[in-house]
């Protein structure tokens, strides 16, 4: 809960099914998004109070989030760990016995151990990813980029110089050439702005979206390279064979690794493989 009156509803709800609501505080430390400003917490924490009192409400953890933690030196990392410990220590002094207390995102998680606290929220560093540039290669911290992205070429034809690509015609063959169909476009979370810029490998070597990406395809330009439909384009993966990175995505149409892979849409078939200590996942 982020104010009273999220609070509010969350005990209504509770009380109206006859049940206690587990709850988690959160606290505005300086991000500026949700969570509840520190004048506005000591009528959050007295509400919080008066439900656990009423047994609708269980207070089980205070938390916040990070603003620039990505941004070594940054001056907000300090003035946050600051406030969330004010807020904490407010909180537990009126009464309250969280079971957790957490701030520490992926970037904290791996250079700020004393915003560990209770627990850490790893998101991006799940994936293997680095938070950001500045902080480090994902080797740095001990990480590999988990999730790759590829496809079957879907058609591959000869075409002469002169030829416009995909809608628009923003790209125009500079001579006879090899164009290869990838069956990946914006609708499956490929970014549209990747038209021109997107790397791609396919037989061997780096290519880049020729022309305009499409709701389910794009097109690369081989040159005088030669493959066949079936043959595998990997837009990202690790970067340990030679192909791109999500890291190398982000650069190339001005973003962050985290959209990038976040953003794949759920019709894109995911597949999973390893095995996590002999639990199959």
């Amino acid at each position: 809960a982020s104010g009273v009156w999220a609070l509010r509803e969350a005990a209504a709800a509770a009380r109206a099914c006859g049940r206690t609501a587990r709850v988690q505080l959160k606290a505005d430390t300086g991000l500026g998004r949700n969570g509840c400003p520190p004048a506005d917490w000591p009528d959050l924490v007295a509400e919080a109070l008066a439900a656990e009192a009423e047994g609708t409400v269980k207070v089980t953890g205070l938390w916040s989030h990070f603003a620039c933690a990505d941004e070594p030196g940054h001056p907000s990392i300090a003035a946050q760990l600051t406030v969330f410990r004010e807020m904490v220590d407010q909180a537990e002094r009126a009464g309250l016995r969280p079971e957790v207390r957490h701030l520490a995102n992926s970037p904290a998680t791996l250079t700020i151990p004393e915003s560990h606290f209770d627990l850490v929220r790893t998101g991006i560093a799940l994936y293997g990813i680095s938070p950001s540039p500045e902080l480090g290669v994902p080797a740095d911290f001990g990480l590999r980029p988990v999730m790759t992205l590829k496809a079957s070429l879907a058609a591959v034809k000869r075409v002469p110089g002169g030829h416009g690509v995909s809608y628009g015609h923003r790209y125009v063959t500079p001579g006879e050439t090899t164009l290869a169909l990838v069956p990946l476009g914006y609708g499956d979370g490929i970014p549209r702005h990747a038209s021109g810029t997107g790397p791609v490998l396919v037989a061997g070597k780096w290519r880049t979206i020729a022309g305009t990406v499409a709701m389910d395809q794009f097109v690369v330009d081989l040159g005088g390279d030669s493959a066949e439909p079936g043959d595998e384009a990997v837009l990202f993966g690790p970067g340990d064979r030679g192909e791109p990175t999500a890291e190398d995505w982000a650069r190339a149409v001005g973003s962050i690794a985290y959209e990038i892979v976040t953003r794949i849409s759920a019709r894109v078939p995911r597949v999973y493989v390893g095995d996590l200590g002999g639990t199959g996942i």
